[in-house]
C-alpha cells in the first residue's frame, strides 16, 4: 500500500526514476480499486445500461489517470527510454506486448539520464 501511496504523493511528476516494484504495486491496487468501485456502482445501481462500471469507477479511473500515466513515464525511464516511449502503445499488439516486456524489464544499473538508480536509494 505504501507504494501505492507513493505514487499518488508524485501526482504529476513525470521527472526521475521508478522502480518494478513501484509500478506494479501501484497497478495491483488500481486493479483492486477499480473492482471495488464497479462492485459499489452495482450495489449503488449507479451502473451505466447493461455495463458493470458507472460513476464511481469512472471518477476513480479519471483521479488516477495522471499519477499512473507519471508512474509509467518513471517506470520507462528507469529503462533508459525516453517518456514519448509510452506512445508505443498505439501500435496494435506488437505495442502493447513490447511496453510490458519494457515495464517487466529490470531498470539501468546506476545512474542513467534521468537520474539515480532507485534500488540504490532504498538500500542506502
Amino acid at each position: 500500500m505504501n507504494w501505492y501511496l507513493q505514487v499518488l504523493k508524485k501526482y504529476a511528476e513525470f521527472n526521475g526514476r521508478a522502480r518494478r516494484k513501484e509500478y506494479w504495486m501501484f497497478a495491483l491496487f488500481n486493479i483492486i480499486f477499480l473492482i471495488a468501485a464497479m462492485i459499489i456502482d452495482n450495489i449503488a445501481g449507479t451502473t451505466i445500461g447493461v455495463l458493470p462500471y458507472g460513476l464511481f469507477y469512472f471518477v476513480y479511473a479519471l483521479a488516477v489517470f495522471i499519477p499512473g500515466l507519471a508512474v509509467g513515464v518513471r517506470r520507462l525511464h528507469d529503462v533508459g527510454k525516453s517518456g514519448w516511449f509510452y506512445l508505443i502503445i498505439l501500435i496494435p499488439i506488437v505495442g502493447a506486448i513490447w511496453l510490458l516486456v519494457l515495464f517487466c524489464t529490470d531498470g539501468v544499473v546506476g545512474q542513467n539520464e534521468y537520474g539515480i538508480n532507485p534500488k540504490e536509494v532504498a538500500t542506502n
